[in-house]
């Protein structure tokens, strides 16, 4: 009797805590809000923020640059350096000086279908990462690993025919699963659709992070339920919910009624949204701005004619307001870029030439190149042409949609005609920048890590063809000789100072050529419930979700 009593005490006792307690994560999801949805799924092919925030749920990069912008290991054991033998010089076959650096796996680490991460989905990974066909993103990454050595099941050796500054940064080398992948790749040029990670997404077996993805609607949402191979600290949430929202009214509209918890800020609403949603005064969220490596500009078409006048592209940034512009858009959260190199990065000069708001002076660089400006105040070249523009960006993002306006109006008024035509992000993305295919200007945003080579952005032989796959991310078409010669001279410049000074020359060659239409660095509006703990945003390219297992609940959600 008194064992019973005992027992019907201490049931009594944790029904009392449960009631008690506040709601927890263990019984609750997590709906996020972003304002993209991706236009695949693959980790190595086409580059775009939605899918890296969405990915970063479910792998984990051998190595990543961390909130504090410092390079650690994620799937690897211990950062391999130079001074710690993990790298060593070497000569390769053909007398070169090459790098052969060794990384080891985390020896717990398993696909989510239990099959153990090893050195052969390494071998595969370059393997599909090389080849010519497969159309993947850094490409030049794997091109420079000469060969692999797998010394065990969780060991290899890259063999890197030179050093670089950066030479342990492998963070683009996103391992695959060769047991599910092999099949795919039977058919290189056919590896982006064939891929499992497009043909069956939610195979559990293609994830090696906290979470999997369970559940895709196209256009609509993700559903990510937890890995039960993962090898780390257990996540909080029984399942994650990704919506993309477009439009920032609509995401505001979810935010408050109850549709989604939070707004990403690495693609979610807008800082003038956000600044609008702050002054509100709701206590239930916390919003905070990280200023970071986002940088918006209009990429040009250096195959047009009339563009590839470098005198053009100066005018139309001579005639952008842009520091009327980025104050009444954004309220002092962002500044004006005068370079592709942010002015948090230690290597940006800021020196570097800028372009004030100056309609004279684009006017007379205008009627240089060809294009004076007739009777009725618009641009016409010798044969009669009227100087016509088309401007393209994603449809539904309110702050690119209105900087698109304010260019409009303002080249209007420099006898420019301009008209706009955008499109859902996933195609814009998935296509049209991907290809190479819009006709004249493109309004987006890159964002980069710390000291990032621009190496597919601007180097020659990085631009999007059909021959390549589309794998470069050379969108304009840009083609320099000297600054591809700035861009190998950069990477393999050990010394800082000396680096510094090869900075400077890119930076100097990007504003007088202005391959891009500068804008902005971007602040990111994250917009947090007050009970969500251990989002620590981190100003780069590498999200926040690739340290999800850190996301904890505090006090009872609304």
């Amino acid at each position: 009797m008194v064992n019973m009593r005992a027992a019907l005490a201490w049931i009594f006792l944790l029904l009392t805590l449960r009631l008690a307690a506040p709601a927890g994560a263990e019984t609750m999801p997590l709906t996020i809000g972003i304002s993209q949805f991706p236009a695949n799924f693959n980790p190595l092919i086409n580059s775009m923020l939605a899918k890296n925030y969405i990915l970063g749920f479910a792998l984990r990069p051998l190595t990543v640059y961390d909130k504090d912008w410092q390079l650690a290991c994620m799937l690897c054991t211990r950062l391999p350096t130079l001074e710690n033998g993990g790298a060593v010089r070497e000569t390769l076959p053909d007398g070169k000086p090459g790098l052969a650096i060794t990384y080891s796996i985390h020896p717990e680490a398993r696909w989510g279908d239990g099959v153990p991460v090893t050195a052969k989905d390494a071998l595969f990974t370059w393997e599909v990462g090389k080849h010519p066909e497969t159309g993947v993103s850094s490409g030049e990454l794997f091109r420079r690993i000469v060969r692999i050595e797998v010394r065990d099941d969780k060991t290899f050796t890259l063999h890197f025919d030179r050093l670089t500054f950066d030479y342990n940064a492998i963070n683009d080398f996103q391992l695959l699963p060769a047991h599910l992948e092999a099949a795919a790749f039977a058919k290189p040029a056919e590896y982006r659709t064939r891929s499992l990670y497009e043909t069956d997404t939610t195979n559990p077996g293609l994830y090696v992070g906290p979470y999997r993805i369970a559940q895709v609607v196209r256009g609509q949402y993700v559903v990510l339920e937890p890995n039960a191979a993962w090898y780390g600290a257990k996540p909080a949430f029984p399942r994650i919910v990704v919506k993309a929202i477009e439009a920032s009214p609509a995401i505001e509209a979810n935010l408050l009624s109850g549709g989604i918890d939070m707004v990403a800020g690495e693609l979610g609403m807008t800082v003038d949204a956000a600044l609008a949603f702050e002054k509100k005064h709701r206590p239930e969220w916390v919003v905070t701005y990280k200023p970071g490596l986002v940088h918006d500009h209009i990429t040009v078409n250096m195959d047009n004619p009339a563009l590839a006048d470098r005198r053009l592209r100066q005018a139309l940034l001579y005639g952008l307001d842009r520091q009327t512009m980025v104050q009444q858009l954004f309220q002092g959260h962002q500044a004006v870029s005068n370079s592709l190199v942010n002015p948090l990065d230690w290597c940006y000069d800021p020196k570097v030439r800028s372009y004030p708001y100056d309609p004279a002076e684009a006017a007379r660089l205008l009627d240089a190149a060809g294009w004076p400006a007739g009777p009725d105040g618009k641009r016409r070249d010798a044969g009669g042409r009227q100087l016509s523009l088309e401007l393209m960006t994603t449809a539904g993002m309110r702050n690119r949609e209105v900087m698109e306006l304010v260019a409009q109006q303002a080249w209007k008024r420099l006898g420019i005609e301009v008209t706009l035509r955008n499109q859902p992000a996933r195609t814009f993305f998935g296509d049209t920048v991907l290809k190479h295919a819009f006709p004249d200007l493109a309004l987006f945003a890159w964002v980069s890590s710390p000291e990032n080579v621009p190496r597919s952005m601007l180097r020659s032989d990085m631009v999007p063809t059909a021959a390549n796959n589309w794998s470069g991310e050379n969108a304009g078409g840009y083609r320099n000789p000297a600054m591809d010669r700035l861009i190998d001279a950069i990477e393999v410049e050990l010394d800082r100072d000396k680096r510094r000074a090869l900075w400077s020359q890119l930076q100097a060659l990007y504003a007088e050529d202005l391959p891009e239409l500068p804008l902005t660095f971007r602040s990111d509006p994250f917009i947090l419930p007050v009970w969500l703990k251990g989002v620590e945003p981190t100003g780069h390219q590498y999200p926040t979700t690739l340290w999800v297992e850190n996301w904890r609940v505090e006090g009872r959600p609304r």
